[in-house]
């Protein structure tokens, strides 16, 4: 479970260079609440960006994106209202997306995916 745990953490960082690569700006990561957990929380433009990473080595359980299914969703859409309402931000835009980190030895390569939900 700890190398799994490393290789998300790997993928989450790389993730959140990205963003700052493509102008986003990062607000928040790892928001953790009884709801479930929101791995990177960001702003493009004048949209809240939820995104959930996926990081895989290999694709042979399904492509990053899969394990994003109706459950984990319910969790995320739960967790996000926590956040917006605790943190007083009912009224923003709000977009959720997920990253796709496929990472094998040195390289990696990422694939964004907006607006899955």
């Amino acid at each position: 479970m700890y190398l799994k745990h490393e290789i998300g953490k790997i993928g989450e960082d790389l993730a959140s260079k990205y963003l700052e690569a493509a102008g986003y700006t990062i607000i928040e990561r790892n928001f953790m609440a009884r709801q479930g957990e929101i791995d990177i929380i960001a702003k493009d433009k004048k949209e809240l960006v939820f995104i959930e990473v996926k990081t895989r080595t290999s694709d042979i359980y399904g492509k990053p994106v899969e394990a994003v299914n109706t459950q984990k969703q319910k969790h995320l859409l739960n967790t996000i209202k926590y956040y917006l309402y605790s943190k007083h931000l009912e009224n923003e835009f709000v977009r959720i997306d997920v990253i796709e980190v496929y990472f094998n030895n040195d390289t990696y390569k990422i694939n964004h995916i907006k607006q899955i939900i």
